[in-house]
């Protein structure tokens, strides 16, 4: 079976371009890998570099097309969740009833509606770290980001077909008006001021999302074996959250791009 390269524009900021290139054998992820440059080409070069390299590095076995259909690749699967901590843990010494013989007598009763004593306290479970905080709520007017876009638009000289094909490319659905969520309308515009004129809507870099970048960290950090906590405390180290919600895309994509260099690093 043959491989298939697909390649993602992730991020255009000033003179920074990052690509995202990954190989596909069917429908059987084989690895990905991230690349830095300024200009998209000279990004796309390295993150294929990488990505050659670690295949040969780590060969993946390709299923013959007579076997069953292929399943995705297991570094997309969702990590499993945390277990949560139990209030009180299980070797917590439990009050052995008192007889009447053994009570202290040199005390009197409590008056009643008086409680003689506090429960002991719950021991409050740690949050994992993907549930420490929620990310930044979407701005209600998008009106100046729109604007943008539409001159974007004129200069890449799209009208509504054109920009339809790229929306369904991009998003699933060819209507700029169902994009519900600032991050997308956020990446829909980065990648199109990325894009030089004239562009071809069939065939340009489309952006990745937010769920694309979680899905490519979750792949690096089983490719680097980290357990939670480990990872934890690398983006608490490297960026000074304790969440990967905590982080806008841009510091996602960041925090993607650190993965990339200790897995280099690991692999040296």
């Amino acid at each position: 079976m043959s491989m298939e390269l697909r390649v993602q524009l992730v991020h255009a900021d000033g003179q920074v371009r990052v690509v995202h290139v990954s190989a596909y054998a069917g429908e059987q992820l084989l690895g990905s890998a991230l690349g830095e440059a300024p200009d998209a080409e000279a990004a796309e070069d390295r993150a294929l570099q990488r990505l050659m390299a670690r295949l040969a590095a780590t060969p993946v076995q390709v299923p013959p097309a007579s076997a069953a259909a292929p399943t995705t690749a297991v570094i997309h699967s969702p990590p499993p969740p945390a277990p949560i901590p139990s209030p009180i843990p299980s070797d917590h010494p439990q009050p052995q009833p008192v007889s009447a013989a053994q009570a202290p007598t040199e005390h009197p009763a409590a008056p009643p509606g008086e409680a003689t004593s506090s429960p002991p306290a719950p021991i409050a479970a740690t949050p994992a770290p993907e549930a420490a905080a929620e990310p930044p709520a979407d701005p209600e007017d998008w009106s100046s980001e729109l604007l943008h876009l539409d001159r974007e638009l004129q200069r890449l000289q799209w009208g509504r077909a054109e920009e339809e094909v790229y929306l369904q490319r991009a998003f699933g659905h060819p209507s700029r008006n169902r994009l519900t969520s600032y991050a997308d309308l956020l990446a829909y515009l980065r990648a199109v001021e990325a894009l030089g004129s004239p562009a071809d809507p069939a065939a340009a870099a489309v952006p990745m999302r937010r769920q694309d970048l979680l899905s490519q960290c979750d792949a690096l950090l089983r490719q680097l074996g980290w357990p939670r906590e480990r990872a934890r405390q690398f983006l608490e180290s490297q960026l000074q959250v304790s969440s990967r919600q905590q982080l806008s895309d841009q510091d996602l994509l960041q925090f993607n791009l650190l993965l990339e260099g200790e897995l280099l690093a690991a692999g040296a």
